[in-house]
């Protein structure tokens, strides 16, 4: 009797699909949906109030080098202040900034705002990160990341859509405060997840340290830096490359990626758990690189769908398995700064992409970004390559 009580407790502790799993998926996934909705319609809003391509990869860019500079300070309050305390401020910090929109009528505003928006991203973000690491049994970390990973997936599968449609039928003030109410939705359903306290961390003796980041989680963060630089240019230009190649369908365009994100994620994170970074990685990159000559190339709304695919396959394979590995070895009073560190990589490529690809557009044209957006694919695979010959030499080493 006492033996399988045991199991039964083993089987309880494995759930993945809690209470505080499935509100902190709802959190993510509202708080996604309004900055996905704002993420095609900002450059267009920006062109209106008289801005050119370099301004616009300019205020995608400062709002994710502004969350980046906050993730390590982030990472150390989530073992210091706590996961509440962190995550609940972000909220409340992006729904305002976002809300602020509505009201701005100048690009100088705009970009100081963004900063403030970038603030509250950064420091929501990291949060939700790490509530999830501490929700999802460890053995179960690659899975249940595929599944939170959807979360934000079916935003992305939505918000990008519904922004485009609604931008042609109501004011842009009306857009951005409904952006800002789906935030104010997931502040509501954060306030009722049951977090970890800070004494409840694991390994509190060692009193959790501030620094820039977390070196467990160095390898598969600056793997992500080089496929998230190419995210500046699909979320920030593709509208306005679709357009100057005369291609319709943007609006499917999202939605297909988040559908094959959506599939990746269902079974990528359990591979990742039963057989390692070396089943996921390569063919996911690959596929994000056949997507990203598609979109240079960019001759008719299929290829545009095709590359969809493609890229959402790839990259839903991808990220859950880089998020896993980032944590996985950090300590458990250093899971915050694990999580820290990979969103500032993450952050950092799309700050990059959007600044870089805003030069090249100005200097070049929109296909040029994609052709670059390959290149940085091909640094990743090479990296990660060179990563797993040194990892197989120092095994045997030892």
């Amino acid at each position: 009797m006492g033996a399988h009580a045991e199991v039964q407790q083993e089987v309880i502790q494995e759930k993945i699909w809690t209470r505080d799993f499935i509100l902190i998926c709802l959190a993510n996934f509202f708080i996604f949906f309004g900055f996905q909705m704002t993420l095609p319609t900002l450059p267009l809003f920006v062109k209106e109030l008289g801005g050119s391509d370099q301004l616009i990869g300019i205020i995608v860019g400062i709002f994710t080098f502004s969350a980046l500079v906050l993730r390590p300070y982030a990472g150390h309050a989530l073992e210091s202040k706590g996961r509440q305390f962190v995550y609940m401020t972000g909220l409340a910090i992006f729904v305002v900034s976002v809300g602020s929109f509505a009201f701005i009528g100048s690009i100088a505003i705009l970009l100081i705002v963004r900063v403030l928006q970038g603030v509250g991203w950064g420091l929501s973000t990291t949060a939700t990160g790490t509530i999830a690491t501490d929700i999802i049994p460890a053995s179960r970390r690659g899975e249940g990341f595929g599944y939170f990973g959807l979360s934000g997936n079916i935003a992305l599968a939505f918000g990008p859509g519904l922004g485009l449609a609604l931008v042609g039928k109501i004011s842009f003030m009306s857009l951005f405060l409904i952006c800002a109410a789906f935030g104010l939705v997931a502040f509501l359903l954060s306030s009722k997840v049951r977090y970890k306290k800070v004494e409840e961390i694991p390994e509190k003796a060692a009193a959790p340290r501030f620094d820039i980041f977390e070196k467990t989680a160095i390898q598969p963060s600056i793997l992500v830096l080089f496929i998230t630089f190419t995210f500046g240019g699909i979320a920030t230009f593709l509208p306005l490359h679709a357009i100057e190649r005369n291609v319709a369908g943007i609006e499917a365009y999202f939605l297909v990626y988040a559908a094959f994100l959506l599939i990746s994620r269902t079974f990528a994170g359990k591979i990742y758990d039963k057989k390692g970074h070396l089943y996921v990685f390569l063919p996911g990159t690959i596929m994000i690189l056949i997507a990203m000559i598609l979109l240079a190339w960019l001759p008719s709304t299929f290829i545009l769908l095709v590359a969809a695919g493609l890229y959402g396959f790839g990259f839903g394979t991808v990220q859950p398995a880089l998020q896993a590995w980032a944590v996985e070895k950090a300590a458990g009073n250093r899971k915050g700064m694990a999580n820290a560190t990979f969103f500032s990589f993450f952050d950092l490529g799309i700050g990059l992409g959007a600044i870089i690809f805003g030069q090249i557009a100005f200097l070049f044209n929109y296909s040029t970004i994609y052709a670059t957006g390959a290149g940085s694919i091909l640094v990743s695979m090479l990296v990660y390559i060179l990563l797993v010959i040194r990892a197989r030499k120092q095994e045997v080493s030892h």
